[in-house]
């Protein structure tokens, strides 16, 4: 299906008669029928019957159940519109379905019928549209996602896929830079899997549940749906999982997991499932000049029973105080209603003006991205919040923990210089916040990875778990340092927790690419296998989870598979060495004996020695 537009733009002399055009913003489902023209010269008729019934069925059930429209009809193509990605993503799922009961219908009718295959491909950006069509550059782009797909395929872009939930929204697996035709740089793309109505994810009811109550406080949902206001729900969040975290009889899951929940149909009864939750919080609000109403819902998920539903008024600047009455009132009473008990009080450190930390959301979002330019931009966006509030220490924290990851993924020029840049916006996050948990997990990151200090790695991570005993990254970390000693019997039930703490985490390649470290010192190679083949799915690029795949497929045996991926290392990083592995791992001299089992294992892969 051929859709190439120009990037046409409304000329100051343009023919009065011209229909007028504006940019918006969309979310474009392009649909694709694999093999039409083949298809057709072999069975017209067929292929037209069997199009004509899935058009119907996709107009009739498909669109208005997920809101979308139809804009364009290409005769074995279609141009599709939907108000959000989620929706794109359910509704290609669900075309998917309607085509496969179409193709098996038509075989019970004729045994030789061959089946009609779609590939579909989503992209959000901003369109020149008039009452007719869109136009410009993203229609190419849609159009050039949609090529990358096979039979049955759905490819996203990576705008698409930073609003979607591995594994509640589908299977993502990331298929890395996409070189398309008529593009000059390559497309970052995504392949989403069907997983149908309910999350690809095992149930939580699978693991062994913690002992501790745990609570999910969900984003809160704006009544109305200005996106103006979509922070706020963040906001109230962040402030009530800041007072709640301070409180030892409860672990707190993490914000940047719950988030995938707000605004699902029945994401409360999901809770327990995904997240390991007995208690989820969750609840919406409404803005009317400076004034604020929300609506609190605290509810035992195992039940459905509603503990305490509260209306609470207030004002927008009361989030951006240090000490928020809205967010204490709230604290308070779900700690009440969980434990019967007064609620510990305690600092939340909201940025002091809404655009602020809207901003802080953007940058956030960005560094979660897996292309380089958007997490290279991440850094523009935290360094303009950290100059701007230079004595506010949630912006360095993120700040700091973007140079960690800038060099565990291979993009810093510079570790030395990387390392004392990071270092610095650690201790200035915690001279305003000496108990900022993640700030503490960040500095012992970087003594570990960037400075090579294991003992104050270690210090600072078993500090950061006392100040902040549901902070993730601290638990990973503090996992990682043992692993690097060798000590799995310590680090594998820390990646365990962090692992509880944040199950569906921005970052999950992330936690799964260490989990498979940690694995590898607790001798667990088939677990870390597992874990380094999730990382490398959603994130293709990632070389550390094909290190840690390499060491376990080396250490169980598997030597032609280590081989194999060895030789992919050394194509993402031809410069990976097993004197530079060596010179760069972050050992105790007490522990030769691991770093030399490792250095072993690599030999057998076939890495390079120098």
């Amino acid at each position: 299906m051929a859709l190439e537009q120009g990037s046409d733009k409304e000329s100051d002399t343009a023919p009065s008669w011209l229909p007028a055009f504006g940019s918006q913003r969309k979310v474009v489902m392009m649909i694709d029928m694999v093999e039409s023209v083949r298809m057709m010269a072999r069975d017209e008729s067929s292929v037209i019957r069997g199009w004509q019934q899935f058009t119907k069925r996709m107009r009739d059930e498909v669109l208005p159940a997920h809101n979308g429209s139809l804009l364009r009809s290409l005769g074995d193509g279609l141009l599709l519109t939907f108000q959000d990605a989620r929706h794109a993503v359910d509704a290609s799922r669900q075309l998917q379905a309607v085509m496969n009961e179409i193709n098996r219908a038509s075989r019970n009718e004729n045994s030789k019928a061959e089946p009609i295959f779609l590939r579909t491909g989503i992209h959000v950006g901003d369109f020149f549209a008039d009452d007719l069509d869109i136009y410009g550059h993203n229609v190419n782009l849609a159009s050039r996602i949609t090529s990358i797909g096979g039979p049955g395929e759905t490819i996203v872009s990576a705008e698409v896929r930073d609003a979607l939930t591995d594994g509640l929204d589908g299977e993502i697996e990331d298929l890395g830079d996409c070189y398309v035709k008529n593009i000059d740089e390559p497309l970052r793309a995504y392949r989403v899997g069907s997983t149908g109505k309910d999350s690809a994810l095992p149930p939580r009811r699978d693991y062994e549940m913690p002992e501790q109550t745990t609570i999910a406080v969900i984003p809160f949902d704006a009544r109305g749906g200005d996106s103006e206001h979509f922070a706020i729900g963040e906001l109230i969040a962040d402030g009530v999982i800041a007072q709640l975290s301070r409180t030892r009889e409860l672990r707190v899951i993490s914000r940047l997991s719950t988030t995938a929940f707000r605004g699902r149909d029945k994401g409360v009864q999901q809770v327990e499932a995904h997240l390991g939750a007995q208690y989820a919080l969750s609840g919406s609000y409404a803005v009317s000049g400076s004034k604020l109403l929300i609506t609190a819902e605290l509810v035992g998920v195992r039940t459905a029973e509603v503990v305490w539903v509260e209306r609470i008024a207030g004002s927008v600047d009361d989030l951006l105080q240090e000490r928020s009455e809205l967010c204490s009132a709230i604290t308070s009473a779900c700690h009440r209603a969980i434990l019967d008990s007064e609620a510990h009080g305690a600092l939340t450190h909201p940025l002091p003006t809404l655009a602020s930390y809207s901003l802080l959301l953007g940058g956030i979002g960005l560094m979660h991205r897996s292309g380089a330019r958007e997490f290279m931009r991440a850094r523009e966006v935290l360094q303009a919040l950290a100059e701007r509030h230079s004595r506010h220490p949630v912006a360095r924290v993120w700040l700091a923990e973007w140079y960690v990851l800038s060099a565990t993924r291979g993009l810093s020029n510079d570790l030395k210089s990387d390392a004392a840049i990071a270092l610095d916006h650690t201790k200035r996050a915690l001279d305003q916040d000496p108990q900022n948990g993640l700030a503490l997990a960040m500095q012992g990151f970087v003594y570990c990875h960037l400075i090579k200090d294991v003992d104050k790695a270690q210090a600072r991570c078993e500090a950061a778990v006392q100040a902040n005993e549901s902070e993730p990254l601290a638990w990973l970390f503090k996992g990682m340092i043992h692993a690097f000693d060798g000590d799995g019997e310590r680090a594998y039930p820390a990646g365990l927790e962090a692992a509880r703490l944040s199950p569906i985490d921005p970052l999950r390649y992330y936690f799964d690419s260490l989990m498979a470290s940690i694995a590898v010192s607790a001798g667990r190679y088939d677990d870390a296998i597992a874990s380094a083949r999730r990382a490398i799915k959603a994130n293709v690029i990632h070389t550390s989870s094909y290190r840690a795949l390499a060491l376990a497929q080396s250490l169980s045996g598997r030597v032609d598979d280590a081989k194999q991926t060895a030789r992919r290392i050394q194509a993402l990083d031809p410069n990976f060495t097993i004197e530079r592995f060596a010179r760069n791992y972050p050992s105790r001299d007490r522990v030769p004996d691991y770093l030399a089992k490792l250095v072993q294992a690599f030999r057998a892969a076939g890495v390079p020695e120098r």
